[in-house]
């Protein structure tokens, strides 16, 4: 069995890897000073970025919840692979072949890897398996649709063959297991056996944000299957379909670049919208539309602002209105604007393309409405406004709806729009609101309070960040210098750094940060700051992220490297009068002629030289 990966390759493969581009996948990143780019943290819910990635240093920093690491962290956390597997699929990415050290330690491995490889190949299969004769049925669907080979063949479109274990049976010679085909979703088991989950269907790769296959959707073909319409793979180590959006992997670049998402039902319509033009088009798989989807988009869109859109299609029968509402209930989460677009004559994007061309789906988008005015419009639908009930029955139920809206200067126009779909005068609509407003909503309200003793046995969390420091000259030197050391360490002289970190700091959070540094050895050495960021002792740890990741004061990078070098210089310049005023002390205590005496005043000598080497270096 391979041993560990040797050390060397796993710094090459860090080396050559811009942490930026992996993060990049899944946070959309803007830049945020010399160096440093920033997104919506994919660690915790939050309304304003304070994620920060420092490419130059491979290192990421959450200034809100405090995660922190490098670029085999984020992979580990984020995919929930071993070490040695987030080693490897970086090394896959760039084409680093890795050696492994006989005799050491067998690879860490989850399993996962495993999962994805067995994905990869069941698409493969399904690709192929949908030029065969036998698909004909499955070509025929896709071509009724709009869909063509070349259609078929960007999205990955496939077909499942209606024989029992096809497909297993084509795994099982690739040396997959079948433990592996189960755990993967790609094989069900029965009364009578294990048996390929998809049969005589046709399939969607469902991927992830980076593009890899970790689940599919599957739609029956023949009236004899008794199986659902659509069929998903279920949850799995790998696949978790309230948080997966069928088309992210397709659309996430033009939504981040756009900040514009467009929310459809279903595989087609997605398809659909993709090639009439609309490519910021995604779709659940087999689920609602829930708040882990929320939290994947926003990050993806950059959502730190009321800039983005996003457009909900719904079909206009039962079914699309509760799916609108139940959306409507999640809205709030979302900083950007929400709208609604409905298909004329009942039809989704994929049949209004069919019937009335690209430029109808196009079109579709530019004529959405605001969600608030499709749910004032749809909560009025069951009252007769024709009476006097009915009037008051609608104002009850959509005043609150128009409290909700969070942009204060919307809120008087949709009081407006309410008091004409009602008849009511203004003034009338305008109380019901105002009192809506006031009205405490269910988040609002207060928790059950703690009992003492549960709140005694929780152990307070001691976290020190660079606000927490305190407001002195000497702790601002050694934040500043620690901060340019970390961040442009590499681009100080190696003599000077050591100079600058060889005498203790004065407060004791820094001072562990120092220590570290002085122990760091060569720092022009790849990755060497987040290593001594994973150096410093708790609780100090999240401070050096902090440092590593903060935004640097300056022009640009050659002024950043300047001010590093002054900064650094500052610290010995600091020691160096800590030491004289020490020697002029030692100096008084003892008699002027004295051999101690005259060694001191050389010891005197000899540091005001250093000094004003200092100062004329600047």
């Amino acid at each position: 069995m391979a041993g560990r990966i040797r050390q060397a390759d796993i710094d090459e493969v860090k080396a050559r890897t811009n942490i930026a581009d992996i993060v990049g996948e899944r946070v959309a990143l803007k830049p945020a000073g010399v160096g440093s780019m920033k997104g919506l943290c994919p660690f915790h819910d939050e309304r304003s970025p304070s994620f920060h990635v420092r490419p130059q240093v491979g290192f990421y920093h959450c200034f809100g919840c405090g995660e922190s690491g490098d670029v085999y962290s984020f992979l580990r956390a984020m995919d929930h692979l071993s070490f040695t597997e987030s080693v490897e699929r970086l090394a896959g990415r760039i084409g680093f072949s890795l050696h492994y050290e006989d005799g050491g330690a067998a690879p860490e491995t989850s399993g996962r890897s495993r999962l994805y490889a067995a994905n990869a190949a069941a698409a493969d299969f399904y690709r192929s398996r949908l030029l065969l004769p036998d698909a004909d049925t499955a070509r025929r669907f896709l071509g009724e649709r709009g869909f063509d080979a070349g259609a078929a063949a960007h999205f990955g479109v496939g077909y499942a063959p209606q024989g029992w274990s096809t497909l297993m049976d084509h795994l099982l010679a690739q040396k997959f297991t079948r433990d592996e085909l189960l755990q993967a979703g790609l094989v069900s088991q029965g009364q009578r056996g294990v048996y390929d989950r998809f049969r005589g269907r046709l399939v969607w790769p469902i991927r992830d944000i980076t593009g890899q296959v970790i689940g599919f959707g599957a739609r029956k073909l023949f009236d004899d299957d008794q199986g659902p319409k659509y069929l998903n793979t279920p949850d799995t180590p790998i696949y978790h379909k309230s948080q997966v959006l069928y088309g992210l992997d397709l659309a996430k670049k033009d939504i981040s670049r756009g900040h514009r998402v467009v929310v459809v039902e279903g595989y087609t319509d997605v398809m659909a919208c993709h090639l009439a033009g609309v490519t910021t088009a995604i779709a659940t798989c087999g689920t609602a539309f829930g708040t882990d989807h929320i939290t994947v988009l926003r990050r993806v869109m950059g959502d730190d602002s009321a800039s983005g859109e996003v457009v909900f299609t719904f079909d206009p029968d039962a079914a699309g209105q509760k799916a609108a509402l139940r959306a409507f209930g999640e809205e709030k989460r979302f900083s950007a604007q929400t709208y609604v677009a409905v298909a004329p004559e009942n039809l989704d994007p994929c049949d209004l393309r069919l019937q009335r061309g690209d430029g109808a789906v196009r079109a579709l988008m530019d004529a959405k409405v605001p969600m608030f005015e499709f749910v004032i419009d749809q909560r009025l639908k069951g009252f007769d406004l024709g009476t006097v009930e009915g009037r008051a029955g609608g104002l009850r139920t959509a005043a609150p709806i128009v409290a909700e809206i969070r942009d204060p200067s919307l809120r008087p126009g949709y009081t407006r729009v309410l008091a004409r779909r009602l008849g009511l005068d203004l003034s009338e609509v305008k109380a019901a609101v105002d009192r809506a407003a006031r009205a405490p909503r269910s988040e609002d309200r207060p928790t059950s309070p703690t009992s003492p003793e549960a709140a005694a046995s929780e152990p307070p969390v001691l976290r020190v960040t660079v606000a927490s420091l305190p407001h002195t000259r000497d702790v601002a030197i050694e934040r500043d210098a620690l901060m340019a050391l970390l961040q442009y360490g590499h681009r100080v002289d190696p003599v000077l750094v050591a100079r600058a970190v060889a005498s203790p700091f004065t407060h004791p959070a820094l001072e562990a940060v120092r220590a570290v540094i002085a122990e760091a050895g060569e720092l022009t050495r790849a990755g060497w700051a987040a290593e001594a960021v994973g150096a410093v002792r708790e609780p100090y740890r999240s401070l050096a992220a902090e440092l590593l990741t903060s935004n640097f004061p300056a022009r640009d990078e050659a002024h950043a490297v300047a001010s590093a070098n002054d900064l650094a210089r500052g610290l010995v310049r600091r020691a160096l009068e800590r030491e004289k005023t020490g020697l002029l002390g030692a100096i008084q205590r003892v008699p002027p002629d004295s051999v101690e005496g005259r060694e001191l005043r050389l010891k005197l000598r000899d540091l005001d030289l250093d000094r004003q080497r200092l100062l004329d270096v600047q």
